[in-house]
């Protein structure tokens, strides 16, 4: 997920910025190496660059180690992170998404555990929300600090079809099949899938796998334990894609469908598919390609409930949100961390993210986001994540890169009718 988490959520933002363009070579006034100060890593965006920016200044006017922004196109930063650390370049400060993308220095001890240091302080520990702050764990220890904005994926609904058709959103699984097939008779399709993009695909498994069978079964596949991949819960959750796949849940012709301009969601916002599962960037996207049907009738709901399922139902999956983790090599561990502790929960850096249109992880926030833009948009992720029992990380975000593209490319045949449940299983335990 890391490679396209900015075109997900921001893809239309970053187009008209002409992030397309833009190379390796870091901006955001950290180019210059002969500047003074460690650095603090981040990727390339016109909207949160700023607020970082901000952040740093503030945190410079009043301490003895001084820090300075660098950002990195986002299909180059994994890599300039996997060179650089371990070396005199590497930051004190970088940007990740946690899970997998952290593991690996985790293990070598490159990145600072914070773990004691929030039982320490618990006004910074709990001014986080805990399912947001858990989910960038690793083995129950804390390396990283939420700095964005929540990102679950949402059942989201065209409002004006559902009223013309005296419809409601499904609240369990069998209210969705019903729907897949009074939409189908009015020529409706059902739901919006790119599905010529794989992860988008990946959002409907993980949901039927929590769902049936908790967090605990991806809490088995990421551990790497034998035989995770083969759970019931998976099975189930496969199977039911099949059926979905079958009844013309996503119409004929979703594998040709892409996420861009053009693609599922300008189908949705049209009224050629009743409903869109997808991540919470779907609603800024919208807000800026379609705004009349955003505000008219663009509507929002949680994953139905499945009957015959183990899960809690109020449990979401999706992108927790974007973290900030500390070198463990850095020249002033401390003062990196204090950084991360006056900072990424100051009432400054919550509000610029709350003007930029940001949810962000943090306690007590039901006053300021009521009076912000979109306030029931934002209010309704807020309290979804606020009220969940686990907040589960993408699965391609969380699993070892070769892993995930395995996962994402069998997957994809799944949909298309070329790989059953027991095929799937197959080839994930093997890993080939």
């Amino acid at each position: 997920m890391t490679e396209f988490m900015l075109g997900r959520r921001r893809f239309m933002t970053a187009s008209a910025a002409g992030l397309a363009v833009l190379g390796l070579a870091a901006c955001g006034g950290g180019s210059d190496p002969t500047r003074d100060g460690a650095t603090v890593w981040s990727l390339e965006d016109p909207v949160h660059n700023p607020i970082q920016e901000a952040a740093i200044e503030a945190f410079n006017q009043g301490a003895s180690s001084r820090f300075r922004l660098e950002t990195f196109a986002n299909t180059a930063y994994a890599q300039r992170l996997r060179v650089s650390m371990g070396t005199p370049n590497a930051p004190s400060v970088f940007f990740n998404w946690g899970g997998a993308s952290i593991r690996s220095y985790v293990e070598v001890d490159q990145v600072a555990d914070l773990t004691d240091r929030l039982a320490a302080d618990t006004a910074w520990r709990d001014s986080f929300l805990p399912a947001v702050l858990d989910a960038g764990r690793i083995d129950d220890r804390n390396y990283g600090i939420p700095l964005r904005g929540m990102q679950p994926v949402v059942l989201f609904y065209h409002t004006e079809l559902f009223a013309e058709n005296d419809l409601r959103p499904p609240a369990n699984w069998a209210e969705l099949l019903d729907l897949v097939d009074r939409f189908q008779a009015i020529g409706v399709t059902p739901f919006a899938l790119a599905g010529s993009e794989s992860w988008t695909q990946l959002m409907w498994l993980e949901y039927l796998v929590d769902r049936l069978g908790g967090e605990q079964v991806f809490e088995r596949i990421s551990a790497g334990e034998e035989g995770a991949w083969g759970d019931p819960a998976m099975i189930g959750a496969l199977d039911r894609i099949g059926e979905l796949v079958e009844r013309g849940a996503f119409g004929t012709n979703f594998s040709s469908v892409n996420y861009g301009a053009g693609g599922a969601s300008t189908l949705f916002a049209m009224g050629d598919a009743a409903m869109h599962l997808m991540g919470t960037w779907e609603y800024p996207n919208q807000l800026d390609q379609q705004p009349d049907f955003a505000r008219d009738a663009l509507g929002w709901t949680t994953f139905p409930v499945l009957e015959d399922g183990d899960g809690d139902p109020s449990a979401v999956v999706g992108n927790p949100t974007n973290y900030f983790s500390v070198n463990s090599a850095a020249a002033d561990v401390e003062a990196a961390v204090e950084f991360l502790r006056e900072h990424m929960n100051s009432d400054a850096y919550v509000d610029a993210l709350i003007a930029a249109g940001d949810v962000p992880a943090i306690t007590g926030l039901e006053d300021r986001l009521s009076t912000s833009p979109n306030a029931e948009y934002a209010l309704f992720i807020y309290e979804m994540v606020q009220s969940a029992a686990a907040f589960t990380p993408s699965w391609d975000q969380a699993l070892p890169p070769e892993v995930a593209r395995i996962m994402l490319t069998t997957l994809q045949e799944v949909f298309l009718g070329e790989r059953d449940a027991a095929g799937f299983v197959e080839v994930l335990e093997s890993g080939t």
